[in-house]
């Protein structure tokens, strides 16, 4: 299900938006990350992206992110969510004989000028990732607008608030959709949850981008007749009376939209409109 917007230009000043981002470097780097991450990180060529992700032992998603090979032995990974030093310090206790080094690496993320997804070009003292009708630089010392954001969370690129992480399942994000998982590989933290519902099914929350009447926290549980009814994701305040946002829902829920013209009224007054449904 999908409705076309125009994209309105969004009411806001010039800004940079702060990347949590970690370098994995080493010998090892490359065959760690593939026994560690959902997707097909030995696949992956110098100066390309992918979506990938990091689950718990249940197969909840710990955290999303872009994982770009920035040379032989070096990966950069920038998260859509949660912050690096913890995601250092867990990520460090798989380590144990492995020739890797994880740092922190220091960065803004920007908007630019659109090129090809999945793109990795090097510039100067900036790393530009592509997304197809933008990029997005992350830096230092880089100074553009947010636009990036409106235009990927309506791509389906969801970005996770803190009290989220560790919650959901990778395709209640819609993460088989993006590539960030990848069914024929060897074993990963969560990889017998995610064989399963991707073979026998049961999955029953997926992602949805909505238009909301009025702001919103992000991360915040909506309720319709004192029961959960969705969970917000990111948002983005398109105008004052404009704010569109990603949104995991049940199925059960999502059907509501249906028989209420695709209208409904949350528990505290926010009037919610679906525009585009994925898969998982």
């Amino acid at each position: 299900m999908h409705h076309t917007l125009a994209t309105p230009t969004p009411a806001r000043m010039p800004t940079s938006h702060t990347a949590h981002a970690i370098f994995i470097e080493g010998p090892d780097a490359i065959a760690f990350a593939h026994s560690q991450f959902t997707s097909q990180v030995t696949a992956l060529a110098n100066q390309r992206w992918q979506f990938s992700s990091w689950l718990d032992a249940q197969g909840r998603v710990r955290n999303m992110f872009h994982l770009a090979r920035i040379s032989d032995e070096r990966l950069l990974v920038i998260l859509r969510g949660g912050d690096a030093t913890s995601f250092i310090e867990n990520l460090r206790r798989f380590v144990f004989r492995s020739r890797v080094k994880l740092s922190n690496a220091e960065g803004l993320l920007a908007n630019s000028s659109a090129t090809p997804l999945h793109d990795v070009d090097m510039q100067d003292d900036a790393i530009r990732l592509g997304c197809g009708t933008h990029s997005v630089l992350f830096g230092e010392n880089v100074q553009n607008d947010d636009a990036w954001q409106l235009q990927q969370l309506r791509e389906g690129w969801a970005w996770l608030p803190s009290n989220t992480l560790n919650e959901l399942l990778p395709p209640a994000l819609s993460l088989h959709r993006l590539g960030a998982v990848a069914i024929d590989k060897g074993c990963y933290p969560g990889q017998e949850i995610v064989a399963r519902l991707h073979y026998r099914g049961g999955n029953k929350r997926h992602l949805h981008h909505v238009a909301l009447s009025k702001h919103a926290q992000e991360g915040a549980l909506l309720q319709r007749d004192h029961r959960e009814f969705m969970r917000l994701l990111n948002l983005f305040i398109v105008d004052n009376e404009h704010i569109e946002a990603l949104a995991v829902m049940t199925d059960e829920a999502a059907e509501q939209f249906g028989q209420q013209h695709e209208h409904l009224l949350s528990d505290d007054g926010i009037d919610i409109r679906l525009l585009t449904s994925w898969p998982a």
